[in-house]
């Protein structure tokens, strides 16, 4: 399967909405995704698309920092795969090009978060060479 991984712009932001909604279970509003979305590009963040043949497979992010125990690192966001094309390879290829394209950009690492019920996803970060290092915390202010 030949893969492309394409910017998605800030005016874009609609389109991606979908997938979003889909891997978030829509917990969230649109509006309030659009709102978050548009904030998130005003960071160092980037988000792709993945497309194949003109249709769109997945959409992903990523966060760009530099951390003090980890020098500049680049960590995957919202990585989602449509599920008829999950287990063709779309994940591995995906992560070739965010390894590359991170190296490129200065990254000396990269990290990501997993939520703890995402077994599946567990098992193809530490085939990727991950290693589990702490927990992420979240509190509502």
């Amino acid at each position: 399967m030949n893969l492309a991984f394409n910017k998605i712009l800030k005016e874009e932001i609609p389109q991606i909405l979908p997938m979003i909604q889909e891997l978030m279970g829509q917990q969230f509003s649109d509006e309030i995704l659009s709102q978050r979305f548009s904030e998130m590009f005003d960071q160092n963040y980037e988000c792709f698309k993945i497309s194949s043949e003109g249709q769109t497979l997945g959409v992903f992010g990523l966060w760009f920092m530099t951390r003090h125990y980890a020098g500049r690192s680049c960590e995957p966001d919202h990585i989602f795969i449509r599920e008829e094309f999950r287990g063709k390879g779309v994940g591995k290829k995906l992560f070739e090009f965010i390894y590359k394209y991170a190296a490129e950009k200065g990254c000396e690492t990269s990290e990501l978060n997993s939520y703890v019920h995402n077994f599946r996803s567990h098992k193809f970060y530490l085939n990727e060479g991950y290693e589990i290092r702490g927990y992420h915390f979240l509190k509502k202010l």
